[in-house]
């Protein structure tokens, strides 16, 4: 009986031991490729904006940015809303 128990376990760790054997060295490594339309994707900085009001009530402020199309539309925005000309 002992020696059925030795046996059986024996085949056991045989078996268990073959199939945890590495069999994926075949395998290939993912490969990650980057686009380069992503890689040139910058995010866009917003308009910084600076308001100022002098003593007689007058706005005055200064627009900074990158892009100009943005600055222009801003300056517009701040124009219409403050009734300034």
């Amino acid at each position: 009986m002992r020696k059925f128990k030795f046996i059986l376990l024996a085949v056991f760790t045989l078996i268990f031991t073959q199939a945890c054997t590495d069999s994926q060295s075949n395998r290939q490594e993912p490969v990650f490729k980057q686009l380069p339309e992503i890689r040139e994707i910058k995010p866009e900085k917003s308009v910084k904006i600076k308001v100022r009001r002098s003593e007689k009530d007058d706005y005055s402020w200064e627009i900074s940015g990158d892009d100009t199309d943005e600055i222009v539309k801003t300056d517009k925005k701040l124009r219409k809303g403050l009734k300034t000309e």
